[in-house]
């Protein structure tokens, strides 16, 4: 058989229907608007988190706090410095004469106080406690920074999706819009549909001038949280990829609260509490002050010498101000280990208020996503492709042709959405739960 004729007739269509064929291919395309299977999201989310950790300044204040608050800890304990003291004791007025009077010295002391014993270990616990709370804050404070930036990092990769999608949709849309342009130029269709097709471009051309901009503000903030200072460096996403679910039974999945580290830090803040009710109640017994003096005597005005002399002396506070000084001391240290208590329970509530929330819409989002990925995309797809054979034959209008191919653009952007909405809620989780690159 001479497969020339063939050949040419082949060759005909194809030339007749140059953009219709693009635009079958457009929307035939494997994995138009789906998710790379690719682990090249979760490389990126983890090599910006660790730059984040190292050079957000938020972290780095943080850091610095703890490390004055550990200084603080061994001060806390230490003794008061001694009292050196250097005189002349009972020297004659009218004379000033060191060798007439025997009590005449020459004195030189060392004086220390001592607090009443607990004192200082019941300080060095405070501090202590002090520096643990601070040092579950800075924990805190980096897991809130890398949720901060995975949240960015998923809408971040959304927008890019997005602007990926609305371009695909232009592109094809450009295309019917063709396809209108010739079949009204011979007749075959309304001059309604040109215009429709002109409509729906110039909506996706705004839609990605809004997209845009929003990524600059993504970009913007993202550097915000990776700490960088130099010049600003585009960071692309790559695109949606489900995370791994966060488990059908939180408790055997480790997502309870109690590991979180602001509520540990809260309970430490109790113990504090407490420990200064303790600190409080034992400045009721008396601080000490220890003496000791050496005093030198010089010879007699007759030649006899005389004893040099030591005094040691010990002194004690009298507590007598006790409902005016220590009595409101001891109701101040109460009141702030009840509001610590308080605050501690309201935490508590919150966070597993929002771990309960976070997976509800974790699972929402995951089942809205596997729902999208698995039927609505591919029978969007579908329905694209049937629509545009179905419009080069003259089987449907334009408008069926139109409201096909936007839907399969709904389908694609929402299913980007369900995926960075899914990846955010658990991130919020990994917060709550205490989760955190260390």
């Amino acid at each position: 058989m001479n497969q020339e004729p063939v050949m040419r007739s082949i060759a005909r269509r194809v030339a007749a229907y140059p953009v219709a064929l693009g635009l079958v291919l457009a929307l035939a395309a494997p994995g138009a608007g789906a998710s790379d299977p690719s682990a090249t999201s979760a490389q990126q989310v983890e090599a910006l988190v660790a730059e984040a950790l190292a050079n957000n300044p938020e972290i780095a204040a943080a850091r610095s706090e703890l490390e004055a608050a550990q200084q603080r800890v061994p001060a806390a304990g230490a003794l008061d410095d001694p009292m050196l003291e250097a005189g002349i004791i009972n020297a004659p007025l009218d004379s000033l004469n060191l060798r007439r009077e025997d009590m005449t010295m020459k004195m030189l002391g060392l004086g220390q106080r001592l607090p009443f014993p607990g004192k200082r270990e019941l300080r060095r616990a405070v501090a202590a406690a002090d520096a643990e709370g601070i040092g579950l804050a800075v924990q805190e404070t980096s897991n809130r920074v890398e949720r901060d930036v995975r949240v960015t990092y998923e809408e971040l990769a959304f927008n890019e999706e997005a602007q990926r999608i609305v371009a695909r949709t232009r592109d094809a849309l450009e295309q019917l819009a063709a396809i209108a342009s010739s079949r009204y130029e011979v007749g075959q269709s309304a001059q309604s549909d040109v215009l429709d097709a002109q409509i729906e471009l110039e909506q996706l051309r705004i839609e990605q001038l809004q997209l845009a901009a929003g990524n600059i503000a993504l970009q913007t903030d993202l550097r915000r949280l990776l700490g960088r200072t130099g010049p600003a460096l585009t960071i692309h996403a790559a695109a949606p990829q489900l995370a791994a679910a966060p488990g059908a039974d939180p408790e055997a999945a480790g997502l309870a609260i109690d590991s979180r580290p602001q509520l540990l830090a809260l309970q430490s803040l109790v113990e504090r509490s407490s420990r200064s009710i303790d600190l409080a109640e034992r400045e009721y017994y008396p601080d000490f002050d220890l003496k000791l003096q050496y005093g030198q005597r010089d010879g007699a005005p007759d030649g006899l010498s005389r004893d040099d002399m030591v005094s040691l002396t010990v002194g004690f506070s009298l507590p007598i101000w006790r409902k005016s000084r220590l009595e409101p001391q001891v109701a101040e240290a109460r009141a702030m280990r009840r509001q610590a208590q308080s605050l501690l329970l309201a935490e508590r509530l919150e966070s597993q208020a929002g771990l309960d929330a976070q997976l509800a819409l974790a699972r929402q989002w995951r089942s809205t996503a596997e729902a999208y990925q698995g039927t609505l995309l591919p029978q969007a797809r579908a329905a694209s492709a049937s629509a545009l054979a179905a419009y080069r034959v003259g089987r449907v209008d334009f408008l069926t042709l139109r409201q096909a191919q936007l839907r399969e653009f709904r389908v694609s952007t929402d299913l980007a959405r369900a995926v960075a909405s899914h990846n955010q809620a658990i991130a919020e989780i990994d917060l709550l739960v205490g989760r955190g690159t260390p």
